[in-house]
């Protein structure tokens, strides 16, 4: 097909050219000749060449069929969650490693409860994570996201619970450097109470023991902020039956900080012996409390009883000095009744000038039959006669007449 066009204006890129019903076409000026200028005329020769349509579409087609091939046949697999262990307060997921086929990833998030936890940081290396902080005996939901160029992926929701205090199957165990013996113990005991042992130190380590920080294990343990405790640790949790605070089972803790219970998962005799071991150590100190205490009581109580006895027993007034004929007794002094000698004795107003000892005076004055007679069987005889001298009375006798 021939075209004759007329050059309108010529550029340096574009030239302007014009069709015969005056239609105006913009034409790159390399394509035109050298040696034409405004007016020009020149002929344009229009075909369509097939050869080069066919090879274009079958290259096309090729390309078409490669990328669906690569990138249409696998497309990314969501992940599968499962729990590694579990304890009291902690959780360790893991899952498998991430199949993005031909996509790219975006991110792998995790959800705790329906709510975003956070990102897993390099989850193309990472397959496990620990989530602490969680509460005892309590069911938590998890789940994992992954999002990718191709879509996002979502992992089946896995439940898990925390356990009981008094569950220790989910303590994992690291040993440090130990004797061969001890060694043999701590096995056993980690048995006992149904925890595991692991040999290295592991994203489920829950607990490194140890006599000595020592170790490239203890390093690691010390680097992931796993607690490093002694073996007696172990010893206090099978003694009370749960899980027992770490804080005075450290290397370097204070034994007096170890808080010893009455012990509820253990076994008869071992509650027994323990319970015996505990009496054994506080039984001095008991009995020196008593020691101390049962002096002051037998000092108070003597003093108690002498009082209440003067108080039940008051003898009746003494007689007066025109029915007897006898000098009033004199009056009882401050600091208590004083013997008098002899020789200070008031005169006697009996017939015979013969001294009376004290005791002959004293029983006379007792018996005497101008005293009055007692009024109860508790009355005693006049107590003023021991101020005169010392009063020598039969035991049987005094236990008789006073009546506590």
């Amino acid at each position: 097909m021939l075209i004759s066009l007329t050059v309108g204006k010529v550029d340096a890129g574009v030239a302007v050219l014009l069709t015969e019903d005056k239609r105006i076409i913009e034409f790159p000026s390399i394509l035109l000749p050298p040696s034409i200028s405004s007016g020009s005329i020149v002929d344009i020769t229009v075909s369509r060449n097939h050869d080069s349509e066919d090879a274009a579409q079958r290259s096309f087609e090729s390309l078409q069929s490669s990328i669906l091939s690569t990138y249409g046949q696998q497309s990314p697999t969501a992940p599968v969650i499962r729990c590694r262990n579990a304890t009291q307060t902690s959780v360790v997921l893991e899952w498998d490693p991430v199949s993005l086929a031909t996509a790219e990833l975006r991110s792998l998030s995790l959800y705790r409860n329906g709510s975003k936890a956070g990102n897993i940081p390099k989850p193309m290396e990472m397959t496990s994570t620990k989530i602490s902080g969680l509460a005892v005996d309590t069911d938590y939901t998890f789940h994992l996201v992954l999002r990718t160029s191709a879509g996002t992926y979502s992992s089946e929701k896995l439940t898990v619970r925390t356990h009981k205090m008094t569950d220790l199957s989910g303590i994992t165990v690291t040993p440090g450097r130990m004797a061969a013996p001890l060694r043999e113990n701590l096995s056993a005991a980690v048995d006992r109470i149904g925890a595991k042992i692991a040999e290295t130190v592991r994203i489920d380590t829950t607990h490194f023991v140890c006599m000595e920080g020592q170790g490239r294990e203890w390093e690691k343990a010390v680097e992931m902020n796993i607690p490093v405790v002694r073996p007696e640790w172990i010893e206090g949790c099978e003694r009370e039956g749960r899980l027992v605070g770490v804080r005075g089972y450290y290397l370097n803790a204070d034994p007096r900080l170890r808080q010893v219970g009455q012990g509820v998962g253990m076994q008869a005799p071992q509650q027994q012996q323990f319970r015996q071991r505990n009496e054994s150590q506080s039984s001095p100190q008991t009995s020196n409390i008593i020691q101390q205490q049962s002096p002051r009581k037998q000092e108070e109580t003597p003093s108690a009883s002498s009082a209440h006895l003067r108080a039940a027993n008051q003898p009746p007034p003494p007689p007066s000095p025109s029915d007897s004929g006898s000098p009033a007794p004199p009056p009882p002094e401050k600091d208590g009744p004083r013997q008098q000698l002899p020789s200070q004795r008031p005169p006697s107003n009996s017939s015979t000038s013969d001294p009376v000892s004290p005791i002959e005076d004293s029983t006379h004055s007792a018996s005497s039959s101008d005293a009055p007679e007692p009024s109860s069987p508790n009355d005693k005889p006049d107590e003023q006669s021991d101020r005169r001298g010392p009063l020598q009375l039969n035991a049987t006798e005094s236990f008789q007449d006073v009546t506590l």
